[in-house]
């Protein structure tokens, strides 16, 4: 299981479920908590990854992407869809694990323990520091030791990446949150963690423009039924059509029916399973 500070790329390693292509860790988010808590004691860092039905499209066609997830000491269901799917297979995930709930709750964490944060990406560059007014605002114990949004396309350059990578050193967090998207933030995150072993980051995508309100979140109710992407499409129509309802739906369906129909042939079998 993951903890011990190293993971093995490979998907089903380490008793975890399998899903949607990715081996994803039958974890509550109390238990990430906790388990990001006992290693950063122990000293030592990790990464958590959160997939979620576009980031499993995406490794389905890209060995490297996936084992980019793979590799990460944490990874957790950020999607209802592989919830459900876990479940008609009969290894049951305990329940959606989002990167934009772990932002709160690692901070709630760093705040009672002392731990410096980082934040960042989020967009422009004020979402960031209004991401840390509002963390700070509900937790006021929080240290917060710098925040950093970089324009877009400076991981392209060798000089933007090192630029995010002194302040980052610089700052010596013990928890980082990087809001780019998948891959780019779980790529600059594996470089990362080489200067910075004993933090732990998580890849968190829209959380941190989630967290300062620039980005409005789904009520609860859409997020608990797996509804929250209807939301995001009627705010964001014209950047997320596509990705919703032409590439994200269908593989959904598709995992999902696989999933059913594998169940069925259990039943209709057991000997076999």
């Amino acid at each position: 299981m993951p903890g011990s500070g190293t993971m093995p790329g490979k998907c089903a390693a380490g008793g975890r479920v399998r899903v949607g292509g990715v081996g994803v860790d039958a974890l509550t988010e109390e238990q990430v908590v906790q388990r990001v808590a006992g290693e950063l004691e122990a000293g030592r860092g990790g990464r958590i990854v959160t997939p979620n039905v576009d980031i499993c499209r995406i490794t389905a066609a890209c060995p490297e992407l996936k084992d980019l997830v793979c590799s990460a000491e944490l990874v957790v269901p950020d999607g209802m869809p592989l919830v459900w799917a876990a479940r008609l297979l009969g290894t049951p995930l305990p329940e959606r694990v989002t990167g934009a709930d772990l932002l709160w709750a690692l901070s709630e964490l760093a705040a009672r323990r002392g731990w410096p944060v980082y934040v960042l990406g989020g967009g422009p560059p004020d979402v960031p520091q209004r991401a840390v007014g509002e963390l700070m605002s509900r937790y006021p114990r929080l240290r917060v030791c710098g925040s950093h949004a970089p324009p877009y396309g400076f991981d392209a350059t060798s000089e933007g990446r090192e630029l995010v990578r002194r302040r980052l050193v610089a700052a010596q967090p013990r928890l980082v949150f990087v809001g780019l998207g998948f891959p780019r933030q779980d790529q600059l995150i594996v470089d990362l963690r080489k200067e910075l072993p004993e933090a732990w980051f998580l890849g968190c995508g829209a959380a941190i423009a989630f967290a300062a309100g620039t980005v409005p979140r789904a009520p609860g109710w859409m997020r608990q039924t797996g509804l929250e992407w209807a939301f995001r499409l009627a705010g964001e129509p014209g950047r997320l059509a596509r990705r919703y309802l032409v590439d994200d739906l269908p593989f959904a369906a598709r995992l999902l029916g696989r999933c059913l129909a594998t169940r069925l042939r259990r039943r209709a079998d057991p000997a076999r399973t």
